[in-house]
């Protein structure tokens, strides 16, 4: 018999069971970033919070836990965010060559107003004190924590059939604003999140050729960098 996974102390190490490892990895290898492919229908209170239960499940630096959730489901808001993710998405687009413009704004890169939900998750780096075990040489860890956050949020929508996109496109200041975010707090993710009724087989960037994948032979070194 298996050990209570929820007991308090230490559990044996034990191996998951080939279903269980099976269904971890194919929501790793299926989950996708979706952008414009939400559908309408609402989620219930109940699966926000196990998607924000598994997100604060997420491993932090010195167990600080530096994330917060707002969830933001206000048509007024959600439009004010669009307006300022078009702002700054124009600004995107000229940045890169002619020739990349026009399928660069193909791509309907945010489902901002169309997505029931939307969640700002947020790295507060006051919460661990002055001295956070782990991070006194890389100030850096509670936001990588915070993305681990983010991950696990991402995962757990996965296997509940629930699409999530993240729009990085925007401007923190107008974001802090909209949400009357501190300035101490630092803005991580605006997750778009929603029932979809298809996922792409492959990362959408890549079905519409704007990158491929790249071979993981050629990212892994042994012993030092560059050494294959």
């Amino acid at each position: 018999m298996r050990p209570d996974d929820t007991a308090h102390g230490p559990v044996p190490a034990y191996e998951f069971a080939r279903d269980e490892k099976a269904a971890v990895y194919r929501a790793i290898e299926t989950r996708r970033d979706v952008r414009n492919e939400f559908l309408s229908d609402p989620l219930s209170d109940e699966l926000i919070n196990k998607l924000l239960s598994a997100a604060h499940a997420a491993p932090s630096v010195g167990f600080m836990q530096p994330w917060n959730f707002t969830l933001v489901s206000d048509a007024d808001i959600k439009n004010a965010v669009w307006q300022a993710f078009s702002r700054a998405n124009e600004e995107a687009a000229l940045m890169f060559p002619d020739d990349k413009q026009s399928l660069y704004r193909s791509l309907k890169l945010e489902g901002i107003r169309k997505a029931p939900l939307s969640i700002c998750v947020t790295c507060d780096p006051t919460r661990g004190g002055d001295v956070v075990l782990g991070r006194t040489h890389n100030p850096r860890m509670d936001v990588y924590s915070t993305v681990c956050a983010v991950q696990n949020l991402w995962l757990a929508a996965r296997a509940e059939g629930v699409g999530v996109g993240w729009v990085s496109i925007f401007h923190d200041d107008d974001i802090r604003k909209i949400l009357g975010i501190p300035e101490h707090i630092e803005i991580v993710a605006w997750l778009c999140v929603g029932y979809v009724s298809e996922l792409y087989a492959e990362p959408e960037l890549a079905v519409k050729g704007w990158r491929q994948r790249l071979p993981l032979d050629e990212l892994i070194f042994k012993d030092r960098w560059g050494e294959k």
